[in-house]
C-alpha cells in the first residue's frame, strides 16, 4: 500500500504489556509505509499518559494488560483526547473482548496474526473516518447483528448473573459438543470456551456438564431432546 504524496505519516503509539511483544510490533512498524512510532506504553494508565504527552495520531492497544485494560484505557482516551484514534492489536476474537472494546469507543479491531498491510490499512480508514477491521471481525459483527436479541428466545431476564455468552455456551453443552465443537461454533479459542464454563459453574453452583445440562433443562435455557 503506498502513501499518498505529501501526506503526513501516521503517528502511532503501541501499546502491550508484554516487552518482547511490544518491541516486534514497533520494529514492525518501523518498516512500513506511513506510519511513525513515537512511542510504546506497557499499560493502560501508561497509554493514557503518554497520548497526553505525545497526542498521537493513532494507540494500537493490547487489551488484557494488568492495573488498567485496554477497554478501560480506551475509554479514557477517547473521552479525554477524541483526536487520537483508538485500534485494537489483541490476540483475542471473542465477543467478550470484541464488543466492550468497540463500545469504549476503539474504531478498528485486529487479530495479531495480522500483516502489515493490514495494520496500514487500519491505521489508514480510521483516520479517514472508517473503521478499520479484519475481515474475521466483521464476519463475527455480521453473526452478532443476525443473532436475535436475547429476550427474543431466552427468558425475559438471565438467571444468576449468567451473561448472553454463557447462556450460549450453556446451551451447547446442552446439544453434547465438546469444548472444541463449542469453540469452532463461536469462532473463538478452546482457553476462551474454559473461561466461560467456569464462570457459569460458578454463577449456578453445578459441579459437572451434567448438573449443567440439568440446570439449562430446569432454567428453560435448552430443551430436552425430543423423544
Amino acid at each position: 500500500m503506498t502513501q499518498e504524496a505529501g501526506r503526513k505519516p501516521a503517528r502511532v503509539l503501541v501499546v502491550d504489556d508484554q516487552t518482547v511483544v511490544r518491541e516486534g510490533i514497533v520494529m514492525l512498524l518501523g518498516l512500513l509505509p506511513g506510519i511513525e512510532v513515537v512511542g510504546a506504553a506497557g499499560d493502560g494508565y501508561e497509554a493514557v499518559e503518554r497520548v497526553a504527552e505525545l497526542a498521537p495520531d493513532v494507540v494500537l492497544m493490547d487489551l488484557r494488560m494488568p492495573r488498567c485494560d485496554g477497554v478501560e484505557a480506551t475509554r479514557r482516551i477517547r473521552a479525554g483526547y477524541p483526536a487520537t484514534q483508538v485500534v485494537v492489536l489483541t490476540t483475542y476474537a471473542d465477543d467478550d473482548s470484541l464488543f466492550p472494546a468497540l463500545k469504549a469507543g476503539a474504531r478498528g479491531y485486529l487479530t495479531k496474526d495480522a500483516g502489515g498491510d493490514e495494520i496500514v490499512r487500519a491505521v489508514e480508514s480510521v483516520l479517514s473516518g472508517d473503521a478499520g477491521l479484519s475481515p474475521s471481525i466483521q464476519r463475527r459483527l455480521l453473526e452478532r447483528l443476525s443473532e436475535p436479541e436475547p429476550g427474543e428466545t431466552g427468558p425475559a431476564e438471565a438467571p444468576d448473573g449468567l451473561t448472553t455468552r454463557e447462556i450460549e455456551v450453556l446451551g451447547l453443552i446442552a446439544e453434547g459438543l465438546s469444548n472444541q465443537e463449542i469453540a469452532r461454533r463461536l469462532h473463538v479459542s478452546t482457553a476462551t470456551v474454559k473461561t466461560h464454563i467456569n464462570n457459569l459453574f460458578a454463577k449456578t453452583g453445578v459441579k459437572d456438564r451434567a448438573q449443567a445440562v440439568r440446570y439449562a433443562y430446569g432454567k428453560g435455557l435448552a430443551r430436552p431432546p425430543a423423544g
